[in-house]
């Protein structure tokens, strides 16, 4: 080896030396585990703690309609669906399976990730502490559950700002960044510490802002109201009530901790079609009020602030779910991850979808395009 590439050997290992002492210096070990997985996955169940939710000792069946999967999807969806990797596709009419198909070993019990469908969840989550009363209404402060939200302008937040995503708080959004806020969230071990060094940037209530932080300040409201985990609650009011088959899981930040609350909610296509039968139903499963239908209405309405990014009015976002009103005369919304990830309601046909894969489309406007190509394909299948 000559002079020069023993230099450049020696500098090398110099600079990663230093990078090493900064990254543990600045309290950034997540970092490694950024790096080694690259990116989020819909199998990450694996590589993170996860607090389970069990399902009901007896659950209850989907039942099959009679023409189960004896209609065709149009040939543009299945070619859309081999493009992006689907690993499951799942029509629900009028409660009952119409079709469902499977992809790359995946099943009906197949655990897949639903990353930000979770907030959605989480969502309906708020709407069952306010029908207990151990949360009064999305109009009260934030600061009732959490200290660090009782002085200056963090006082002025409330729960509805952090489902509308108009906190005004300083969440860094990005997902390719190995410092954002995001990725420490996802691959840290410390969600608290995170959420306590957010600041306000703007009045709350102003303007819309995607940001998953607002739904992780959500969770520790929930947590604080309930007494119980994220997991708990969802396992009592939520999982066992509409009698899922399977048990789900929720990834968490370190063993004891806390549950990532805006994504990493994992089950099945069927399982998480019911959520969306649920709000087909306007909040009520089987005559029993899960969510109160007021809650579910005003979770479904545009919260009409202004879109941070292009100044225009939103339409197409209420509590923690997407918005389609008006798309070719049916009122549609939905729950989305960021890999393709759907929950896809049409209350005009009584349908629910399910999506689940790996990849998803460039968007048309503010929704991916996979989207409005399954509804289209779907009301093809369905007349």
């Amino acid at each position: 080896m000559n002079r020069k590439a023993k230099r450049f050997g020696l500098g090398t290992l110099l600079l990663l030396g230093l990078l090493a002492a900064w990254i543990n210096m600045a309290d950034k070990n997540y970092i490694y585990k950024a790096l080694v997985y690259n990116f989020a996955d819909i199998d990450d169940n694996t590589i993170f703690e996860q607090r389970e939710i069990e399902a009901p000792a007896t659950g209850q069946p989907w039942p099959l309609t009679k023409m189960y999967n004896q209609v065709e999807q149009p040939r543009k969806l299945e070619q859309l669906h081999k493009k992006l990797e689907s690993v499951a596709f799942l029509v629900v009419k009028e409660d009952s399976i119409l079709y469902e198909q499977y992809w790359d070993g995946y099943s009906e019990e197949s655990l897949s990730n639903s990353f930000s469908m979770a907030k959605s969840i989480v969502s309906m989550l708020v709407g069952m502490a306010i029908k207990e009363g151990k949360i009064k209404s999305v109009e009260q402060p934030v600061g009732d559950f959490l200290p660090g939200f009782r002085k200056g302008d963090k006082a002025k937040i409330t729960i509805k700002h952090l489902l509308w995503m108009s906190s005004g708080l300083n969440w860094e959004e990005s997902y390719m960044n190995p410092l954002s806020m995001t990725t420490e969230a996802y691959y840290g071990s410390d969600l608290k510490k995170v959420i306590n060094r957010l600041d306000v940037e703007e009045a709350p209530g102003q303007r819309w802002a995607y940001k998953s932080g607002d739904t992780q300040v959500l969770a520790f409201v929930l947590q604080e109201a309930t007494g119980k985990s994220l997991s708990e609650y969802a396992e009592e009011k939520l999982w066992k009530p509409l009698g899922a088959a399977q048990d789900a899981g929720w990834s968490v930040d370190q063993p004891e901790g806390v549950e990532k609350a805006y994504c990493c909610f994992f089950s099945n296509a069927r399982d998480f079609a019911r959520l969306g039968r649920l709000y087909l139903h306007k909040g009520i499963w089987n005559g029993d009020t899960i969510v109160p239908p007021a809650y579910v209405k005003a979770s479904l309405t545009p919260n009409g602030l202004t879109n941070a990014s292009t100044g225009k009015k939103v339409d197409f976002y209420g509590y923690q779910w997407w918005l389609m009103p008006g798309y070719k005369g049916q009122d549609i919304f939905y729950a989305r991850g960021i890999l393709g990830q759907y929950i896809i309601v049409i209350p005009e046909k009584n349908i629910v979808i399910v999506r689940l894969g790996k990849q998803r489309a460039e968007k048309v406007g503010e929704h991916p395009g996979e989207v409005i190509a399954m509804i289209d394909g779907v009301n093809e299948m369905v007349k």
